[in-house]
């Protein structure tokens, strides 16, 4: 374990300077995420103009559930996506070859080797709303709820992680040079929406077969509404799932992997 955190902060330490030699770069990364962020809060802010509530909450619920989707998005950009881009073009040049040789865990090296530092001021941001969003929410509520509901983002975090992930694996087998990352991109959507919003199979599909809809709604709906036994056993029991079902093709994709050797 001390090895693999030694190593992650050799990872950031290489992340900051490269971050750091490209900094216009450094800059519309972080004014593209701002803009991103008062896009998707004022959209919501324009829908409560015309009612009182959407999907059963009110505005500064609402607010908050805005905040909590920010948060994983921004953890997810920040740590995992930039990495998740390049993982077909790895399979499809035979470079995988020198992650799968290396005395690591292949998946963790290839997941985590490139923290996105020029993602890290729009998380800083992100935080920051998460932490306004916290002190307009009007009901009362104690430490314990605060920490799990954190717990259950980070555990958002890492099922949009494996969700996404499922979707570039099969580049394994197709042979495509962006795998399928095009057509998450397309549906992610989903995610930055309320649950309940969604009726019928649209909802089977976001909630149980690309759970996006999991990622944010589910832990804010047990930080916000009455406890739920139900809403937890589904949450967990998604997020076990997927991650089992993503390691399980991840290891059938390297056994099938033809390196630029062979």
């Amino acid at each position: 374990m001390m090895r693999y955190l030694i190593l992650y902060k050799y990872f950031l330490r290489f992340s900051f300077s490269k971050a750091m030699e490209f900094r216009i770069d450094f800059f519309f990364r972080f004014l593209m995420d701002i803009i991103y962020y008062v896009v998707n809060i004022l959209f919501f802010q324009v829908i409560y103009l015309h009612t009182p509530i959407l999907a059963g909450w009110s505005q500064d619920q609402m607010i908050l559930f805005i905040a909590g989707y920010l948060l994983c998005d921004g953890l997810n950009m920040t740590i995992f996506s930039n990495n998740i881009w390049w993982f077909p073009q790895l399979i499809n040049r035979g470079d995988l070859d020198y992650y799968l040789i290396r005395p690591v865990s292949p998946l963790f090296f290839l997941s985590l080797r490139e923290f996105a530092a020029n993602s890290l001021m729009n998380l800083l941001v992100a935080v920051g709303f998460f932490i306004y969003a916290l002190m307009q929410y009007q009901s009362p509520f104690t430490a314990l709820d605060f920490i799990f509901y954190l717990f259950m983002l980070f555990c958002g975090v890492i099922l949009q992680y494996c969700i996404q992930m499922l979707f570039v694996l099969p580049s394994f087998w197709i042979q495509n040079k962006r795998g399928l990352i095009d057509f998450f991109y397309a549906i992610a959507l989903a995610g930055e929406r309320p649950d309940r919003i969604y009726k019928g199979f649209v909802r089977v599909l976001f909630t149980f077969i690309i759970p996006l809809s999991l990622v944010a709604s589910y832990p804010a709906r047990f930080f916000i509404e009455p406890f739920n036994p139900w809403l937890l056993i589904h949450f967990f029991g998604i997020f076990i799932i997927f991650w089992v079902i993503m390691l399980t093709v991840w290891k059938k994709g390297v056994s099938s992997y033809s390196s630029a050797s062979s």
